[in-house]
């Protein structure tokens, strides 16, 4: 087969779009010569190898002021500037995850009738897949029960696809405080999360009291206040690569729910307190949330109703120490990684290579 074949992978603006999609190019690039479009001024540029040719458009993310329709008037647009690019670069596939690069990709790509591909990792679709999905060849779903919501639409299951880190093991990383306490990995998803951030923040005494040994992912993240100095049991990034790693070797994660996060905790079987973003578009973050809680593997608190007493009540009742044959043990800890036992896992990126090289074409 010579390799002449051409997918333009369109994902940008959030570690949720973004890890998917690099998953998934990883796996075919093999078969297909990659083209990446994105986003100016995104996360896109950190991320993508420059072997995937990254071209980035110049398109901001709709606000909600009395712009709103102008600014959805000029992401349609940016249509013709993808046709000449899916031209130029004799794309015979497109590949894409939702987003606002999405919707005139799409629309690009049936005009030149070159076949489209659209992933949805969240429970709750969002408004790309929503509109546009019944365009599209196929659309893949990370969760099953997606499918309700996508009545017009050629639907699959495969799963939501993670960087390959998370599908082997990893030793925790030598600058995690070392101890005998609880490790607690506290993050907000790729840019951060100033709710979870203030509430550790005002927990942080309780916490290093109670030996708990922390590692804070913060984000990017302007508020002096959060920028507090590592000790011994506690150590703050803004980011790090050793994600898996971490979540793999941790006792606990605090974190938003976006599908990543959750697709992550359940390949790793990892408990969790989730603290959903509440003004994720059609309250998906919940949704998502709620899918580890209903079986006993979270504990969703909502962001409205969190305190530092609730917190910290939450962290003491999860990590109450129970005696049993002469052994002490975490009882609702335990319980809970049983019940992160009980999802079932897919080969997503295999899945999914199997659609992209359906449309593979012999030169």
């Amino acid at each position: 087969m010579s390799k002449k074949n051409n997918l333009l992978v369109a994902a940008s603006g959030t570690g949720g779009h973004i890890f998917p999609a690099l998953a998934v190019s990883q796996e075919v690039e093999d078969a297909w010569n990659i083209h990446w479009l994105g986003v100016n001024q995104r996360l896109d540029a950190n991320f993508i190898p420059k072997k995937y040719n990254l071209r980035t458009l110049n398109i901001k993310t709709p606000r909600k002021n009395i712009f709103l329709f102008y600014q959805y008037f000029e992401i349609l647009m940016s249509t013709f500037q993808i046709i000449r690019i899916l031209k130029e670069k004799k794309i015979n596939l497109v590949f894409t995850t939702g987003g606002y690069i999405s919707a005139p990709t799409i629309i690009a790509s049936k005009i030149l009738k070159i076949p489209v591909i659209i992933h949805e990792s969240n429970l709750i679709p969002g408004m790309v897949t929503k509109y546009f999905g019944f365009l599209c060849n196929y659309v893949l779903l990370g969760f099953k029960k997606t499918n309700s919501y996508l009545k017009n639409c050629k639907t699959i299951f495969t799963g939501t696809p993670l960087r390959e880190q998370f599908y082997k093991s990893n030793l925790l990383p030598e600058w995690v405080p070392q101890g005998k306490g609880p490790l607690l990995i506290v993050m907000g998803g790729s840019q951060g999360a100033k709710a979870i951030n203030q509430i550790l923040y005002e927990s942080l005494e309780f916490l290093m009291k109670k030996q708990f040994r922390i590692v804070h992912i913060i984000g990017e993240c302007n508020n002096e206040s959060f920028h507090l100095k590592n000790s011994k049991n506690y150590v703050q990034k803004k980011f790090t690569n050793e994600i898996a790693a971490l979540i793999q070797n941790c006792d606990l994660v605090i974190s938003r729910s976006g599908a990543g996060t959750i697709n992550e905790l359940i390949e790793t079987e990892k408990p969790s307190i989730l603290i959903p973003y509440p003004y994720s578009k059609n309250n998906h973050q919940e949704k998502n949330a709620m899918i580890l809680a209903e079986i006993g593997g979270s504990i969703l608190i909502n962001q409205n109703t969190i305190s530092k007493v609730l917190f910290e009540e939450t962290l003491e009742r999860i990590f109450k120490i129970k005696l049993k044959n002469g052994k002490t043990y975490y009882e609702i800890l335990d319980l809970m990684n049983k019940n992160m036992q009980k999802n079932n896992k897919i080969k997503s990126k295999i899945e999914i290579k199997k659609f992209i090289n359906y449309f593979l074409k012999e030169f």
